[in-house]
Parts: C-alpha cells; structure tokens; sequence
C-alpha cells in the first residue's frame, strides 16, 4: 500500500470541503446569510474521489441585514417562519468548523480549502460571517479555492452547474435545486468527477514529482563507490 493514494498529497495538504450558501442577497457585507450546507469527500487508496457526509445548517439573519425580495423568491426561504430551525451565525459557523476540523485531522491534512460552483460567493459570505462573528480559527482557507463553474467550463464546456451536471453525464432535479443541500451535494459530484476524470494527469505528474525527489535526495546523500585497490607492486 506504499502507492496508496492519500489526502493530504492530492490537494498539497488542503482538505477540500464543498460548500453552498443560502442568501438574501449578493452582498456579503449587508445581506443575510440563511443557509449554509458543506460536503466532506473521501479519496479511495486508488484515488477515486467520492462524496461522503454533509452538514448542513439554517441560518437566522444577523440584526440589520438586508433581504432581497428577488432573492428570497429564488431560494424559496421564508426567514422568519416559526417552524424553520435557524440557528444564530456563530453557533451554525461554530457547530459546522467543528465538524470541519475533525474532518481535517482524519485526513491528515493542514486546513480546509472552500469548493464551489462560482466560489467566491460563498467564500465571500462565509468570510463576512466570520469577521461578524469575530471568530478567530477559521479552518478555510482565507482567498484560495476550487471552482467548480471554471472546472466545468474546462472538462465539459459549461458553467451552470445545472448544465455541467447534465453534460458530465448526472441527472439533475429542478424541484431540488436552491437547496443548500442539494446545490452543495451536485457541486461534490460534479467536482468528484472532474478530479476523477483528469486522474491520469494527476498520476504522471505526481510519478514526475516522485522521480525528482529520487533524484535531489540522491544529491544530498551520494552513494559513494569505494575505490578500487591498487594492485601491488612488486
């Protein structure tokens, strides 16, 4: 199992963590988070990438929010009805790292790296809560992430993730759609299959860096052959 697949080398040490947020605007400085969903992966010791557990939370809007009429009409989300289990920020942000860090201690990695389809959206909404929140370990990565609407403009030649989930070859349910939930768990499986598609690239490369590493510790610690005695003279 020497050539197992793990982790922490496919990403660089870098967990990636799915995520899809829920809002009452485009606005992460003034409009309200509502709704939060993330998706831990798994990788195979084949490097087969896998979607594995979600979490997702209601989210209750931080005192002054703006809510977008057009945007509640899109996500379908009725922030103050008295049966929907919103949680206030901190507390959603807090239960979700939790289970986020324990993620990233199983897999052995450094830090958690944000996925989305368009991720600078839900990176910017998930930063914008943490800084209201004032919480200090934040186990995203502040401004680095996966795209999945860049990836799936490359291997399929969309970018609605509607669309590259139809064009690599998965079904798609309009009815769901608009769901924290279900928007982070197509956005796992079309980054599962992107990954698993351009597995190949990845295994060259990574015999690449194998062979150059052979080679600099070969640099470092010479095997030295010990020279041949001389013949005696005489």
């Amino acid at each position: 199992m020497g050539d197992a697949y793990q982790m922490k080398d496919r990403f660089r040490g870098f967990l990636p963590v799915v995520v899809d947020c829920e809002t009452g605007g485009f606005l992460s400085a003034t409009d309200a988070l509502l709704e939060i969903a993330a998706v831990a992966l798994r990788l195979d010791p084949d490097g087969v990438l896998h979607r594995e557990q979600t979490w997702r939370f209601h989210v209750q809007p931080f005192p002054g929010a703006r809510l977008d009429p057009a945007s509640l009409a899109v996500n379908g989300i009725d922030p103050h009805h008295p049966l929907r289990p919103a949680l206030p920020e901190r507390d959603a942000l807090g239960r979700l790292f939790k289970e986020v860090r324990a993620a990233i201690k199983d897999a052995d990695c450094t830090r958690a790296i944000l996925v989305g389809h368009n991720a600078a959206f839900d990176l910017g909404f998930l930063n914008a809560a943490v800084a209201r929140c004032g919480i200090k370990r934040n186990p995203f990565h502040p401004f680095s992430c996966f795209d999945t609407a860049t990836l799936a403009g490359v291997a399929f030649g969309q970018t609605v993730l509607s669309r590259a989930v139809v064009a690599s070859g998965m079904a798609w349910e309009p009815e769901s759609a608009h769901s924290a939930r279900y928007d982070a768990e197509r956005t796992a499986d079309l980054f599962c299959e992107v990954c698993n598609q351009f597995r190949p690239i990845f295994a060259a490369a990574r015999g690449r860096f194998a062979a150059l590493a052979a080679l600099d510790d070969e640099a470092r610690n010479p095997m030295v052959e010990p020279a041949p005695l001389e013949p005696d003279e005489g």
